[in-house]
């Protein structure tokens, strides 16, 4: 008899700092995505340890009786992994690591973990390895600390400054070797893209894990791979779609994240080739997330860095279904309205107003306003396909004739 399998979770600690540029809100926020990003990465966090600071220790990055105070927890718990919730340099973790005597992991490298655990083909496996590698680079010689290399004295001399400058050449080949390598997957792909024909391209674009893999299920009637984890996908899927009938391509691409590591945005920039090819974007948005307005800002800065900024594109509110907002009595005279105490329709009334007929409120898993959501994405591709063979028109409907579509 096959005995249930358990799921075995690496403890952990967050770490993070409040300063002038995070307050404790903000902070709060970042180390929630912080704690979503290690459960992703298999990881169980047992506590959070928070301090203000005007800026990070350049020794430890956090002051020494918090650190001390992170000891005694660590020491105390068995815990396996102090995660730091900005990039650490290569001598701050290299001082932690000293102090805790336990594995050291700052934001940047989580990400990078999870993303090799999701890389499926082997262009994102290319990809995450030429960033891993470049992580590495600056902090080789923490590897080789037990070589002893900075004492000096007899008995002391080359060795260790031989075997670290050996381990950086490799590095360094290895590094030179992925970058050919995508080169020559980056001409493959442009060959493919090239034969797709003059079809309208679509690209699904948004933050990590609003629900882009579900949609896309829906629209092209596929099985792609969709949990509800960060980076569920990393893999750029393209499907034929065909609404009434016209086709289209329709691309589901890597989701975005705030402090996004420079080393992903570069090896990825060829991964978001479709987002930059693409006719029209559909940024897909989790309505139900706090700061979702944050999110719309991070997405927004990633398609300006690979100059997609311009192109035309929907904005899809996704999850209404779990949209939730703070109840305000209606004798309520001192409590302020805000944000979090807005309606779907008074967010309609906000900035949302100015988009007009760009924008849509859908739940993809609950399939609500599914049919609206496909006769704004056929009347937006209809209009970029008949301006590419305008005697074509006649061949597609008017949108009036979607009211019959199932």
């Amino acid at each position: 008899m096959l005995e249930p399998k358990k799921t075995e979770y690496e403890t952990a600690v967050l770490i993070g700092i409040i300063n002038q540029y995070q307050d404790e809100d903000k902070s709060d926020e970042y180390l929630d995505e912080l704690e979503f990003l290690t459960y992703t990465a298999g990881g169980e966090v047992l506590k959070r340890f928070q301090q203000k600071l005007d800026k990070p220790n350049p020794k430890t990055f956090i002051g020494s009786g918090k650190m001390e105070e992170v000891r005694q927890f660590v020491v105390a718990n068995d815990v396996g992994t102090a995660i730091f919730d900005d990039e650490l340099s290569p001598a701050q973790q290299k001082n932690i690591e000293k102090i805790l005597k336990c594995k050291v992991v700052d934001r940047t490298y989580l990400i990078l973990d999870i993303f090799a655990q999701r890389a499926q083909t082997s262009y994102a496996r290319t990809q995450v390895e030429l960033a891993q590698y470049e992580y590495l680079m600056p902090r080789l010689a923490g590897l080789w600390t037990h070589l002893e290399r900075q004492r000096g004295g007899i008995g002391m001399r080359g060795p260790g400054e031989t075997e670290i400058e050996t381990d950086r050449r490799i590095v360094r080949d290895k590094i030179s070797l992925l970058k050919k390598k995508l080169k020559t997957i980056d001409k493959q792909m442009a060959v493919q893209r090239g034969n797709r024909g003059s079809l309208v391209r679509v690209a699904l674009v948004g933050y990590t894990n609003v629900g882009k893999s579900t949609l896309m299920n829906i629209i092209s009637k596929s099985d792609i791979f969709a949990e509800n984890k960060l980076f569920a996908t990393l893999d750029t899927t393209v499907r034929k779609v065909v609404i009434l009938n016209l086709p289209f391509l329709l691309s589901d691409t890597v989701g975005f994240i705030r402090k996004l590591p420079t080393q992903l945005v570069e090896s990825f920039k060829s991964t978001l080739d479709e987002v930059r090819e693409a006719d029209l974007l559909l940024h897909v948005v989790d309505i139900s997330h706090p700061q979702f307005q944050d999110h719309i800002e991070s997405v927004n800065q990633t398609l300006s860095e690979i100059d997609a900024q311009d192109k035309p594109c929907l904005m899809v509110f996704n999850k209404i279904d779990q949209y939730q907002t703070e109840d305000l009595e209606e004798d309520d005279l001192i409590t302020e309205k805000t944000e979090k105490h807005f309606s779907l329709k008074d967010w309609k009334n906000t900035w949302m107003n100015k988009v007009g007929d760009d924008a849509i409120f859908i739940s993809a898993i609950k399939k609500q306003n599914i049919k609206s959501f496909r006769k704004k994405v056929y009347k937006k591709v209809r209009s970029i396909h008949v301006t590419r063979f305008p005697y074509n028109n006649f061949l597609y409907p008017e949108l009036e004739d979607l009211e019959n579509e199932s």
